[in-house]
């Protein structure tokens, strides 16, 4: 298994290294801010100057030296709540992520390869949830559960199951007519042989472009949650949070309220779209 996915890897890198100038560029400015959104929750507890949920001066103080995005409605620092929620937004989102990931994945190879009942009860039940809108059905999951990191991070796995499930099964569908996968059935490979040696290796750069655009959607998701109240409880730092208690003041001319953890918000979306697109671009080039 070891040496299909080594030769996937040798051969999907030579692809990358003969990938076009605008298709770097796009994966080079993706990755480059997603790492800085990493860096940024990696060491927020030694780039902040204050404590998030502390009161560190007077309130809805503008930008300054001593405070260089102002202070929020309760006097906190809003750069170091600025920080401390890059750690909020992506332990949620990469938990969400990896759940509807190992959930959709396996789920989408068994249905692909079995068909009949199973593919037939299974694709009914993806189909249902994937027809609810998405940020809909994230909101009635997360007012079920309620706040926390571990509900919210269900709740918005939830939404995305069906996008690995149908992306999955349908290359699935394609592939198993393939000439080895009848060349390891006649030798008597196992189903399982099958599914894990032949058939994941082959939907795993559709999977990985799928799941860096799904990143970048569950960002927004997660950001509408908090907006609404419905993901981490007060006073954890978080951008969405933070713009909902900033925005009532946004008319009085106090806009660093929410501009901030609006551009981070905007700039880890754009981030992991950019980086879905070169991956795509690279991964799966189509003809000009």
């Amino acid at each position: 298994m070891s040496g299909v996915f080594g030769r996937l890897a040798g051969g999907k890198l030579a692809t990358l290294g003969r990938a076009r100038g605008i298709e770097r560029f796009m994966l080079g400015v993706g990755l480059a801010i997603v790492l800085l959104v990493i860096g940024m929750a990696a060491f927020a507890d030694v780039l902040s100057p204050y404590d998030p949920i502390e009161i560190a001066d007077r309130p809805i103080l503008p930008p300054s030296r001593g405070h260089p995005l102002g202070t929020d409605s309760l006097g906190r620092d809003v750069f170091s709540r600025v920080l401390h929620g890059s750690r909020t937004m992506l332990t949620v989102v990469s938990l969400s992520t990896l759940i509807s990931l190992f959930v959709g994945v396996p789920l989408g190879l068994l249905s692909g390869y079995r068909g009949g009942v199973l593919d037939r009860a299974l694709s009914l039940v993806m189909d249902s949830i994937y027809a609810f809108p998405g940020l809909i059905l994230a909101i009635a999951v997360a007012a079920m559960l309620g706040p926390g990191v571990y509900n919210t991070a269900i709740s918005i796995a939830v939404v995305y199951m069906p996008t690995y499930f149908r992306m999955v099964r349908g290359e699935v569908l394609s592939l198993k007519e393939r000439t080895f996968v009848e060349a390891a059935r006649a030798l008597g490979a196992r189903d399982r042989t099958i599914l894990r040696r032949y058939l994941l290796p082959n939907v795993l750069p559709t999977i990985l472009v799928v799941f860096s655009l799904n990143v970048a959607d569950a960002v927004l998701t997660e950001a509408g949650l908090s907006f609404l109240g419905l993901s981490v409880p007060s006073p954890t730092p978080d951008w969405g949070f933070d713009m909902r208690n900033g925005q009532r003041y946004f008319l009085s001319g106090y806009w660093w309220l929410v501009t901030f953890p609006g551009l981070m918000i905007i700039l880890l979306c754009v981030g992991f779209s950019l980086l879905g697109e070169g991956l795509d671009a690279i991964l799966n080039p189509r003809e000009a």
